[in-house]
């Protein structure tokens, strides 16, 4: 485009009386009048670039930008959300970590009395919730795209996340479950709480966040209440003895890949939030895309699973269709199946929402927020377990490292919020 001379007159020009003509004489008398060039109105050169109507960007004018700037601006300073939404967003925080204690609590409580008609089919239950979800995940997505809450920009992510996801929690499941057949009770959830430190490493190494002594202290405090209330005063000193140390080092090893699972799943979140300009990520998309992988990949290990739980491969399809019948509480041998299918399904139901809700956390807090969480249902679920309930035996009693190990959960929790309590305090001030 090259640039154009506009001919615009003064705008004084036409409201100025002009002066008289200049004329010459010829020598018949006759006179020619003849304008001077003070009289003419000069043209005046304008070095703007000349753009077709039709052109799908052009540059506006100096005066035009600065009344788009200043109405952007204004329509921004509209926009924004007020000062308190620190605290208002600190309050969703608090409401929806409170009601995910209370469905993890539920959840442990109901995956213990769904246990007693599935004592001898709990690979089945595990299989069954594992590609169970993935139907439902897909469905709920699929209608949320269809009402336009979810967008062809979140379907359109990059699925190498979700595969990484998908494969990390597969391993961790697999590693887990050959570890947890070779070692003894107390020593899998005192071996498990390493899941938090792998978080905060991951958590610094990927995502660039840091941490305050008190919330690496905090976080230390929690692993080892939550240690110390489940064995409630085992001898550890003599818990791996006897043990070839490749199996805590495997059960070491599933922590980190549930843990690796968990901060890809934050940092999809983190980076969705600049590819996706007006809206946030939905959950669904996360939840329906790595659930979808991770069944891919227990489907591939699943003759390898099979094996782990003492099911050969060739009477899996037997093992599978008994349970299903003892899962529906029908067929010809039911026995010992009282309480299904009502307590599996309030189970898979709770287990469901519970899942959906801990995401939540992941996408408005972090990961390792949303683990604390859990650790802190550990103490809570032991304590209600512990009390009468249908179906279950007569509850036992506590023991004092139960109370001591709860206490020192409570600490940790308590550690690691204050500088967020700090800060809000702050804010409000």
């Amino acid at each position: 485009m090259g640039y154009s001379v506009s001919t615009t007159s003064s705008f004084s020009h036409f409201f100025s009386v002009p002066p008289p003509p200049h004329t010459y004489t010829i020598k018949n008398g006759a006179t020619i009048p003849f304008l001077s060039l003070s009289s003419m109105p000069l043209p005046r050169l304008s070095l703007r670039r000349r753009v077709p109507q039709d052109a799908p960007f052009h540059l506006a004018s100096e005066t035009t930008r600065r009344a788009s700037s200043t109405t952007r601006n204004v329509k921004a300073q509209a926009s924004l959300p007020d000062p308190p939404s620190s605290s208002s967003n600190t309050k969703r925080v608090v409401f929806i970590s409170a009601l995910t204690i209370a469905l993890a609590v539920a959840n442990r409580v109901l995956y213990k009395l769904a246990l007693v008609p599935m004592k001898n089919h709990p690979f089945f239950l595990a299989q069954f919730t594992t590609f169970g979800y993935v139907i439902i995940y897909f469905s709920i997505l699929f209608a949320r795209y269809r009402s336009g809450i979810v967008t062809d920009e979140m379907i359109g992510l990059p699925k190498s996340r979700f595969v990484a996801i998908g494969a990390l929690e597969a391993l961790g499941v697999a590693s887990g479950m050959a570890a947890a057949a070779m070692l003894p009770g107390p020593a899998i959830p005192i071996l498990s709480q390493t899941f938090l430190v792998w978080q905060l490493s991951f958590s610094v190494l990927l995502l660039g966040r840091t941490y305050t002594f008190n919330q690496i202290s905090g976080c230390i405090l929690v692993a080892i209440g939550v240690a110390a209330a489940v064995t409630s005063g085992s001898d550890s000193g003599q818990m791996l003895s006897g043990v070839e140390s490749m199996w805590p080092a495997l059960m070491i090893a599933s922590s980190a890949f549930q843990a690796g699972a968990s901060i890809i799943k934050e940092f999809v979140f983190v980076d969705a939030a600049g590819r996706l300009k007006e809206k946030s990520l939905d959950i669904f998309v996360v939840n329906s895309f790595g659930s979808g992988f991770q069944a891919l990949f227990i489907l591939l290990f699943l003759p390898f699973l099979s094996n782990l739980r003492g099911i050969p491969f060739a009477q899996l399809p037997s093992y599978l269709k008994d349970g299903a019948g003892c899962f529906l509480n029908i067929g010809a041998d039911t026995s010992g199946c009282n309480g299904a299918p009502l307590l599996p399904l309030l189970y898979i139901g709770t287990n469901l929402f519970f899942n959906i809700s801990l995401l939540s956390v992941v996408k408005i807090s972090s990961a390792v927020v949303a683990s604390l969480i859990v650790m802190l249902s550990v103490p809570i679920s032991i304590y209600i377990l512990s009390l009468p309930l249908p179906y279950l035996e007569a509850g036992a009693t506590l023991s004092p490292f139960f109370l001591f190990g709860s206490a020192v959960l409570l600490l940790g929790l308590i550690l690691y919020s204050m500088p967020q309590l700090a800060k809000d305090g702050s804010e409000i001030s």
